[in-house]
């Protein structure tokens, strides 16, 4: 069945990238409503398309799906944007990428349980190493909205946050080793870095909130860009279709939505993955509400509460259900969040500063798990390659995303400690 829900999930979100309905990477929206407008030509927006995807799918969504043994959603829908727009939109080209995108999907999940089998054989197993890529990531997360804060107010604002963040953490510690909070005699335990993420975000939001519009009057999303708002409107079904998939792969933890959850997952946290998705949805609503609204483009993860659905839902078809519940609601408040945009010009404004605050953090935390990785693979050899590999990625004008270094680089540390053993230079490590 979980293969089932994946080969569909790759088939609709080709169709839906092939007839300009929705893409999953952000950039790609606003190009994508210009191919719309007609300023921009199919073969044009295909190499844009290539261009801004296929390197995020090969460095960024491939090697954390190999590291956790789930599938991180980015390494199926930006390869099914791909897939889906260099087809062309006619009568054979929207069948052949629902085909092509299923075939996708199938390989990622058949390749990945190939790729698990494979380690076992080799004489330096480095895929449990590999767990440690993710480590300082789910710790580090709870940082991101003081970033956030920092980098659209000011940094003093950031710093309270940060402080106000990291007392709650230890409060929360404290009242765990006191063992102060039971149900039924029973010790509850306070997932710590889930109460400072929560107290991070409201201050993020009550700063956001605080910001008045310039001016006496502010744009009103909503009545601008109607039609476009109505064209989304218009191919909800699609939308429930394939949430209700993508929140059933979910549950059946065959899938995680951000690099965080995933990583909790392959810890076997699903509640602490479930805060960490809704934290990251709530975050990332006003960004993915004003490019679908601006652009007639969606997501087809929405505003990827689809992920926290299936984590907290206990079953799949409970998940299925609310899934698409969940998207067709989203669908159907968009003028409502617009006008809520259009009166609090900071939360709006919150949305890239969030994205690019995650993308520090993780660019950092990444880079740390991936040394580490490294190191447990190839003591001392790790630290220097990864180094090495980062430096050298840098002088060359970063051909690789940051992001990617770490995971990419203890892979490669993987492979060389196999040669290397395999040719009697390199003892097997202990």
């Amino acid at each position: 069945m979980g293969m089932f829900f994946v080969i569909l999930i790759g088939a609709i979100a080709a169709v839906l990238a092939n007839r300009n309905i929705a893409v999953f990477n952000d950039g790609l929206r606003p190009i994508v409503s210009e191919h719309i407008e007609g300023k921009l030509s199919r073969r044009e927006l295909g190499l844009t398309a290539f261009a801004m995807s296929f390197g995020l799918v090969i460095g960024f969504g491939i090697p954390f799906t190999l590291s956790a043994s789930i599938i991180l959603i980015h390494s199926i829908l930006l390869g099914t944007d791909i897939i889906g727009i260099v087809a062309p939109k006619n009568k054979w080209g929207t069948p052949v990428a629902a085909l092509i995108g299923g075939i996708y999907g199938w390989g990622l999940m058949a390749g990945l349980e190939g790729f698990v089998k494979l380690f076992d054989y080799l004489p330096v197993n480095f895929l449990e190493p590999m767990g440690q890529v993710g480590d300082p990531v789910v710790v580090t997360f709870m940082a991101f909205p003081a970033l956030a804060v920092a980098m659209q107010f000011s940094v003093k604002k950031g710093i309270i946050t940060f402080a106000a963040a990291a007392l709650m953490r230890q409060l929360a510690v404290f009242v765990n080793e006191g063992e102060y909070i039971s149900i039924g005699g029973n010790a509850v335990a306070i997932n710590q870095e889930g109460m400072a993420l929560i107290v991070g975000m409201i201050f993020l939001f009550a700063f956001a909130m605080k910001q008045k519009p310039d001016g006496d009057a502010s744009i009103d999303l909503a009545s601008v860009f109607s039609e476009k708002v109505k064209e989304i409107k218009k191919n909800v079904a699609y939308f429930m279709v394939i949430g209700a998939l993508i929140a059933g792969a979910t549950n059946m933890l065959l899938m995680a939505g951000d690099p965080i959850s995933l990583n909790l997952l392959a810890d076997g946290n699903q509640t602490d993955a479930g805060i960490a998705a809704a934290a990251r949805a709530i975050g990332f609503i006003p960004l993915v509400a004003s490019t679908a609204i601006a652009t007639g483009v969606y997501s087809p993860v929405g505003f990827t509460l689809i992920f926290v659905i299936g984590l907290f839902s206990p079953n799949v078809w409970l998940a299925v259900v609310l899934g698409a519940l969940m998207i067709f609601l989203e669908v159907m408040l968009l003028n409502y969040i617009a006008k809520f945009l259009d009166k609090y010009p900071g939360v709006r404004d919150s949305g890239e500063n969030i994205r690019s605050a995650m993308t520090k953090l993780l660019e950092v935390a990444l880079l740390i798990g991936g040394a580490n990785a490294s190191n447990a693979i190839a003591p001392g050899f790790g630290f220097f390659f990864i180094a090495g590999f980062y430096l050298l990625n840098e002088a060359a004008g970063r051909p690789i995303v940051r992001m990617a270094v770490g995971p990419v680089g203890a892979i490669a540390v993987g492979i060389i400690a196999n040669i290397l053993v395999g040719l009697g230079i390199m003892s097997i490590p202990q």
